[in-house]
């Protein structure tokens, strides 16, 4: 019996759905948790890193007499990081492994990390903050190869799934900055805050190569190992057969991404991508911003308070750690959307939701009701964001998945490097204008998920940019019609 990759990788998965999607999750590689650990804590180190940006500026503001274009640069700058090396990391990616490429990151990310915690003076964090953001523009590519081992019938749970651990990151560093900034300062929690990364580095040597990048450059032997061990993990064996695929020189190239198929597909994901990065740190960094301040209509004008500080508090963390927690909602309720209503549509209710969440923003609000507001809408928004995590490498095939993930991370770092100049340095004279601007991009970002061209629920992954993989010369012997019949969970 000879298989195609997509046929193959469909049995294997088969053989152990025996499994509820939790076990699936854990264990869908070899000795499960050994791989988990490192993909999860790759995604918190990402969410820990972003989410310290809210907590050590305003620290920042304080000790170093800060404008606030200095403090917004601070965030943007991270961000100019991870734009510019974004699709550096997925031509890595597509061109030379998505296991190289995510050890290579996030070891670096973990260097540069620590280095930071030593910064003298602000020249030197802009710098070193800089060298973490390149470092962090190839933490998506974690996405690129967890979702090439995953079934259709679990892809967009279990990714969704793998969100959580974002949001745990980010709960993480708020926890942990309520105990180390009172006592020990900032430096100690930029230090503290790479703990996942040394974790990942602990444990990267478990993760194997994607079996779909394998055989796409011809080395079928490798895949083929890597399938056998996935089998023995799961208390299986491999069914009797050879693989076959379509192996492609050319990976990684952008000018793939704008082949008629895929063009309108490819702008209006990078849209989409940069809403939500837009809108996702905008509403971080605007939720530590507007409790500094009390409520949505007290903001003080900018040329009166370039030089003014407030430390935060013990209630203000409390606060950001309420409004941090938001996300698991929002994850839970993605989880319930996603394969009952389609990727577009859950992407566009998010969206909407999101702007709907900002309009009582425009009313002076008592503290207590911007808590909450800013609660749905991280909800909404982070919701969104995982939608986008699920559809983007559904809808690349494999050669050009890695790069089409970090064009589309590179977009949404042009909305986070944009965002912190809205949320903290336009905000200090109009907080109208400046919500406005969060609305009309959620709009946007609605109308572009709605307009996608292709809906990916259910869709099994393509292999190349020349054809789709199919079943080729298939000879199936007596007794095969199980296996057939499993043919709607393939891959």
């Amino acid at each position: 019996m000879t298989l195609s990759i997509w046929r193959f990788v469909l049995c294997l998965h088969t053989i152990s759905s025996h499994h509820s999607i939790n076990m699936h999750f854990f264990r869908n590689l070899h000795c499960g948790r050994k791989n988990s650990v490192s993909y999860l804590h790759a995604k918190m180190a990402d969410a820990m890193e972003m989410m310290l940006l809210s907590i050590v500026t305003p620290q920042l503001r304080c000790e170093w007499r800060l404008s606030s274009w200095k403090v917004a640069f601070i965030t943007a700058i991270v961000f100019i990081g991870m734009m510019v090396s974004s699709s550096l990391w997925g031509n890595i990616s597509d061109k030379y492994g998505r296991k190289l490429c995510l050890i290579l990151c996030m070891l670096w990310t973990l260097h540069y990390g620590l280095l930071s915690a030593f910064a003298p003076v602000y020249s030197w964090i802009l710098v070193l903050r800089c060298l973490v953001g390149f470092g962090l523009g190839g933490a998506p590519q974690s996405v690129t190869l967890y979702t090439e081992f995953l079934p259709i019938k679990s892809r967009g749970i279990s990714i969704i799934l793998l969100g959580v651990f974002w949001a745990l990151g980010a709960v993480f560093e708020v926890l942990l900055a309520m105990v180390v900034m009172p006592t020990l300062g900032w430096k100690w929690l930029l230090a503290f805050s790479t703990f996942p990364l040394v974790v990942f580095a602990a444990s990267c040597c478990w993760l194997p190569e994607s079996a779909r990048f394998d055989v796409l450059r011809g080395r079928e032997d490798k895949a083929l190992d890597t399938l056998k061990y996935i089998a023995a993990a799961n208390g299986s064996s491999v069914p009797t057969g050879r693989l076959i695929a379509n192996t492609q020189t050319e990976r990684g190239r952008i000018r793939d991404l704008f082949i008629p198929e895929y063009r309108k597909t490819t702008l209006l994901v990078w849209l989409i991508w940069f809403c939500n990065a837009f809108s996702y740190y905008g509403i971080v960094l605007l939720t530590t911003e507007l409790f500094q301040s009390g409520s949505a209509s007290v903001i003080t004008p900018v040329f009166s308070c370039n030089l003014e500080c407030n430390y935060l508090t013990i209630h203000d963390y409390v606060d950001l750690l309420w409004t941090t927690l938001a996300e698991f909602p929002g994850i839970l309720v993605t989880l319930w959307m996603i394969d009952r209503i389609g990727r577009k549509k859950s992407m566009a209710i998010c969206f909407l939701l999101f702007s709907v969440s900002i309009l009582p923003l425009y009313a002076c609000t008592h503290r207590a009701v911007l808590t909450v507001f800013i609660f749905i809408a991280r909800a909404c928004i982070t919701g969104g964001w995982q939608v986008a995590y699920v559809y983007t490498p559904e809808v690349f095939p494999t050669a050009t998945r890695a790069i089409g993930i970090g064009t589309g991370s590179g977009m949404a770092r042009v909305g986070a490097l944009i965002t912190p100049f809205i949320a903290q340095v336009l905000l200090k004279s109009s907080v109208y204008l400046t919500l406005s601007v969060y609305l009309i991009c959620c709009l946007l970002g609605t109308v572009a998920s709605l307009v996608l061209p292709m809906e990916t629920t259910g869709r099994s992954l393509q292999e190349s940019t020349q054809s789709t993989m199919e079943p080729k010369n298939m000879e199936r012997p007596h007794g095969s019609e199980t296996a057939e019949s499993s043919s709607n969970t393939c891959p």
